[in-house]
């Protein structure tokens, strides 16, 4: 690119941005953990727990080490094992199928929409079939918060009554988005989220939390995450992990949880830029009626996969390919049982999408550049963009 084209290259995700926004406040905050000797679950631990609950409406809200941790210590506190079966959305991260099999679960995978990329209801119902078939009983149903939009839980939940069945969200890249006027963390039983650094909510380091409005639920995870103590922390109650949100984490997130409401305004903003610009040449995000997303990713869909990416290589544009194998095709889960029907979509959809910058401080300028070099590689030029 020649000097006079020379035009501001986004990041993927702009944690320097968000970093200096926060300005000294973040550097107080940990020294404040480092003056206070109390490094893991001391007082920042309670208030982000606090502060978290009371952001999305949920009763309780349990911290832990990280997502993945949040949605296994659901499953211990349901007794959740050897026999059950845990239905599984095959498009999304391998941790939403790795914690049945670490808890002696079996995962039943499940297909997703083409729209949403979240869990199609009609082939859970397949999937449950499965499951019965092969002798499992069904127990629990994980359904993943894709990219920033909630399930549709309504669904999910009418299909979960009918069989007596367990749902758990996991709201890795869904905290802070909303369904039918209620946020997440408030949509299912239990609510999993994580705080990795690159979640629209994220620390300097791994984390999560657990939301639940069941009391006795709550009072287990609290024993479950710290080796299974109870209330004296001198005695051990029940067989946990060691799975404790540290103070540095828990400050961070305080620090960031001043931001975040701007932020989610700001990527929905963004997410409006990139769909008027790009609607015509690829298939852009859809969201269901009555919801809100975060955009955790903004993902397009394209036959022209390679085209895109190698366009935005050439000019410094980050993209990225997150799921490029559905999960029953991954060598350890290969064996598990997959819903009636197969799973089309699922295998459909990880040979055609590919995912743009997002986040709260992506310039019109930055952002331009991206939507120009997709334009360029599927053939055309932008004609007009939304309103400045």
């Amino acid at each position: 690119m020649s000097k006079d084209t020379k035009r501001t290259i986004p990041a993927f995700i702009d944690l320097a941005a968000q970093r200096q926004r926060m300005g000294d406040r973040i550097g107080r905050a940990l020294l404040d953990v480092l003056e206070s000797d109390q490094y893991i679950l001391g007082p920042q631990v309670a208030e982000v727990e606090r502060r978290l609950a009371v952001f999305c409406g949920a009763k309780h809200c349990i911290s832990c080490a990280n997502g993945t941790d949040a949605l296994l210590l659901a499953l211990m506190a349901e007794n959740v094992g050897p026999g059950d079966a845990v239905f599984v959305p095959a498009f999304t991260f391998v941790a939403t199928a790795e914690v049945p099999v670490l808890s002696g679960a079996t995962p039943v995978f499940v297909d997703v929409r083409r729209d949403t990329f979240n869990m199609d209801t009609d082939s859970l119902e397949g999937a449950i079939g499965a499951a019965k078939a092969r002798g499992l009983t069904p127990r629990c149903i994980i359904a993943v918060d894709l990219y920033g939009q909630p399930a549709d839980y309504a669904r999910i939940h009418d299909i979960a009554a009918a069989h007596g069945l367990l749902v758990i969200a996991d709201a890795a890249q869904s905290f802070g988005a909303a369904l039918s006027g209620k946020k997440v963390g408030t949509l299912a039983a239990y609510t999993g989220t994580s705080f990795y650094p690159s979640k629209p909510l994220g620390a300097y380091g791994d984390g999560g939390a657990l939301f639940t409005d069941d009391d006795a639920k709550a009072k287990l995870l609290l024993s479950l995450r710290n080796h299974g103590k109870g209330p004296s922390q001198t005695e051990t109650e029940e067989i946990g992990l060691n799975s404790r949100l540290d103070s540095f984490q828990a400050a961070v997130l305080l620090e960031k949880l001043g931001l975040f409401p701007a932020e989610i305004v700001a990527r929905q903003a963004a997410a409006q830029r990139y769909n008027a610009a790009l609607a015509a040449v690829a298939k852009v995000p859809e969201l269901m009626a009555g919801t809100t997303s975060v955009w955790a990713q903004y993902t397009i869909i394209t036959d022209r996969r390679d085209a895109v990416a190698n366009a935005c290589r050439a000019a410094g544009v980050p993209t990225a390919i997150h799921y490029t194998s559905p999960l029953h095709q991954l060598a350890p889960y290969r064996d598990y049982p997959t819903a009636s029907g197969g799973l089309p979509n699922a295998e459909w959809l990880v040979d055609r999408v590919i995912s743009l910058p997002m986040h709260g401080y992506l310039s019109h300028e930055a952002q331009d550049l991206v939507i120009d070099t997709v334009l360029g590689a599927l053939g055309t030029v932008r004609k007009n963009i939304a309103a400045e």
